[in-house]
């Protein structure tokens, strides 16, 4: 099978890396396509992912456009040349486009209910819409539920153990308390008019008090903030996701992937209450905590912090969402497997009408 992967953002690095590593080594072709922003280029050299970069991000809603433009032209070209059998991506409406276009097989992955311009332009061109089974919005027979969540895919206890060695990088003791802070540049398409932590210099003096602080930014840091930037590579942030004692930020993936590794996560943003994932890891599985008010998610943070038990109580909280949910990687694969035209071929409309539990 020939398989195109499109990667957008860092997280889908994570995302599909086990998924391109595995079909590889199972004779498949896979194909990267990337888009130049963060840190998203050093983690494919990092795992030593080939790919091709189709464009770079600038900010503004109007260069989002323009870059989408580029990207499904440059993304065209090399799909007619390359002849895949399936282009999938991450609510990518370059991917739905060129493979309608082409005639093509196409899988998008979405966990982003308020993304919905995006979500407007792929969906009437897509084959299948995958979501975790938490998603909150019904998009049609195209749907495809299963019991997990993106961060599932690289996080899975399968996949995942976590590595020491980065607290001597980043000059912290084993058992040493530290919060790990993510800021983020807000320049998203669904990102338009939103906020989230606006006592930043506050936050961080408060949560200093109770260990190190390290601010992870998508952005350009303020100088005054310099002296707390993480300098270990990008790869290495799982890992000291897993040993800290707290994450609180506007990034939503880092949130999440905070509390399924057992880390006490606050999410603050204007956005909160807008995703099922945020809702179900607060509310069923009580992983983390959703905030609009950055006061509010301070008052929060030390509450947490002053809580001697609070890792061990979190550890129970995951193992308890881990034999609830699936691996997430190898449901990827048993889907791309199973298109039409496989040897154990499944119907759309039969994968599109069940739930994975």
């Amino acid at each position: 099978m020939r398989v195109i992967v499109d990667i957008g953002h860092p997280a889908h690095v994570h995302f599909f890396k086990n998924t391109i590593w595995n079909l590889e080594k199972k004779g498949h072709q896979v194909l990267v396509v990337s888009r130049d922003k963060d840190v998203v280029i050093e983690l494919l050299d990092a795992y030593k992912i080939p790919h091709t970069v189709l464009s770079k991000v600038k900010q503004g809603k109007i260069h989002l456009f323009e870059e989408w433009f580029i990207r499904e032209y440059k993304l065209y070209n090399i799909a007619r040349q390359f002849n895949p059998d399936l282009i999938m991506g991450i609510l990518s409406p370059p991917v739905a486009h060129v493979a309608w276009a082409l005639g093509k097989k196409s899988i998008i992955f979405n966990d982003t209910e308020h993304a919905e311009i995006a979500q407007k332009m792929t969906y009437p061109f897509c084959n299948i819409i995958c979501t975790p089974t938490s998603f909150k919005k019904d998009v049609g027979k195209k749907q495809l539920k299963y019991s997990g969540y993106h961060e599932l895919a690289y996080l899975h206890p399968a996949y995942f153990s976590p590595n020491p060695e980065v607290l001597r990088e980043l000059g912290v003791e084993v058992g040493e308390p530290f919060v790990i802070l993510r800021f983020i540049s807000w320049g998203a398409h669904h990102d338009v008019g939103q906020h989230g932590i606006d006592n930043k210099l506050t936050l961080i003096k408060e949560l200093e008090k109770f260990g190190k602080v390290f601010i992870s930014s998508e952005g350009k840091l303020a100088e005054e903030f310099d002296q707390y930037r993480i300098r270990v590579p990008s790869e290495k942030i799982h890992d000291l996701l897993y040993y800290a004692t707290l994450y609180v930020g506007e990034g939503a993936t880092m949130a999440v992937e905070s509390a399924i590794l057992g880390t006490p996560a606050i999410y603050v943003s204007s956005l909160a209450g807008t995703m099922g994932n945020f809702s179900e890891l607060e509310e069923k599985y009580g992983l983390l905590f959703n905030y609009s008010d950055s006061e509010d998610a301070l008052a929060k943070g030390v509450e947490l912090l002053k809580d001697p038990e609070l890792k061990k109580t979190w550890g129970l909280r995951k193992a308890a969402l881990l034999r609830d949910k699936i691996n997430v990687t190898e449901f990827m694969e048993g889907l791309i497997e199973s298109l039409p035209g496989k040897k154990s071929g499944v119907s759309v409309s039969v994968i599109s009408d069940e739930s994975y539990a």
